[in-house]
């Protein structure tokens, strides 16, 4: 026994012990009890209630999933691709506004900038049988395009579906009535000659360029961005075993402008020649699209602010598609203006494009087109 503080007796605490914890009355240890199983209901509540929100929860009541990393990866890894070549790109790339430049391609203006970057190529004669090109770009934003020249009638004609941004130097009389319509997106660089610079290392007027910084200022400005527009059909390569056509010439004017694709069996992919050389760009890369179309229209020369080309660009015609070593007859159909240029092969089904740069050269008649 000790004393308190009063000098009462008090019993001595021994410390607690297994064999003292055994000793304890009944009422304390079915305390014990009643808290454990308190303390079980109480989990289970809590369970219960976490179960609740994350499984059971109506859908209509807004809540907060937290997402795996497995899951984001999933999503990450889905596939985009372009809607002007079927190429794989982010979705920051589909999502840029279409935008064609008029690229000159006289002697002079050789050799040229951003061609091989362009998803679609357009070839036409302009004058006095020198060719140009409507190019129209998307995913790929070259540093320098050109040289670029004046638009003429026909070239609107087939770009008018992609609903573009077009950039040009002046045009025809009857082309500059079309595209300043006010129903056009149009980058004159008679009329934005910021978005436009001059080189210092050729003559005028073979010596025009423009950047996509400047393209992308213009369209900023301006509020241009990417309209739905009808897309060529895409499929993969499939890369033959024994390509069937080698070399495909195409005899549009004369020996400076006659070009010639030769297949490449590594590339799946046709390498352009031109005026009997390698046709390359600026940085000496050669041209060299996935597929290539001859596309037949009737060619003649109008009066109009002096002798201009003219080319049938509505109804139907013949066209040859060139691809995976291949040639497949076709028929080439545009109803309007702005309805989508479609090839159909014999049975009347549309004719799916390989991925990449598609090169349309048109021809006054079939007589020149040959390949081996």
């Amino acid at each position: 026994m000790q004393k308190d503080q009063s000098g009462a007796e008090q019993p001595i605490k021994e410390p607690r012990s297994i064999g003292r914890a055994k000793s304890l009355a009944p009422k304390t240890r079915h305390s014990y009890k009643k808290k454990k199983i308190a303390l079980g209901l109480l989990t289970l509540l809590i369970a219960s209630v976490i179960s609740y929100f994350l499984f059971i929860k109506p859908s209509g009541t807004p809540q907060q999933v937290k997402i795996s990393k497995s899951k984001l990866k999933a999503s990450s890894s889905e596939k985009i691709y372009s809607p002007l070549t079927g190429v794989e790109i982010t979705e920051e790339q589909a999502n840029r506004p279409l935008t064609a430049i008029m690229i000159e391609n006289s002697v002079d203006a050789r050799p040229q900038s951003g061609l091989n970057d362009a998803g679609i190529v357009f070839e036409a004669i302009a004058e006095g049988g020198i060719t140009r090109f409507a190019t129209i770009f998307q995913e790929d934003t070259p540093k320098e395009i050109g040289p670029v020249r004046s638009l003429r009638p026909y070239y609107l004609d087939w770009l008018r579906p992609f609903n573009p941004t077009i950039a040009h130097v002046g045009g025809s009389q009857k082309a500059l009535k079309l595209v300043h319509d006010g129903t056009w997106k149009d980058m004159d660089q008679f009329a934005n000659g910021k978005s436009f610079w001059r080189s210092t290392d050729r003559k005028a007027p073979h010596n025009v360029y423009t950047s996509f910084e400047k393209i992308d200022i213009f369209n900023n400005s301006k509020k241009y961005n990417l309209e739905d527009f009808p897309s060529f059909p895409r499929k993969d390569d499939q890369k033959p075993q024994s390509p069937t056509v080698s070399a495909i010439n195409l005899n549009i004017s004369s020996k400076p402008y006659n070009s010639v694709f030769t297949y490449n069996p590594t590339n799946n992919s046709y390498l352009r020649s031109q005026g009997g050389a390698p046709h390359l760009d600026k940085a000496g890369k050669q041209i060299e699209p996935k597929v290539v179309i001859a596309m037949i229209s009737s060619y003649s020369i109008v009066q109009e602010d002096g002798s201009r080309s003219a080319y049938k660009t509505t109804g139907s015609g013949e066209a040859v598609i060139f691809q995976d070593g291949t040639a497949t007859p076709v028929t080439w159909y545009k109803p309007t203006q702005s309805e989508q240029i479609t090839f159909k092969d014999s049975s009347g089904s549309e004719v799916k494009l390989n991925r990449g740069q598609t090169w349309t050269t048109v021809l006054g008649d079939r007589s020149k087109l040959n390949y081996q």
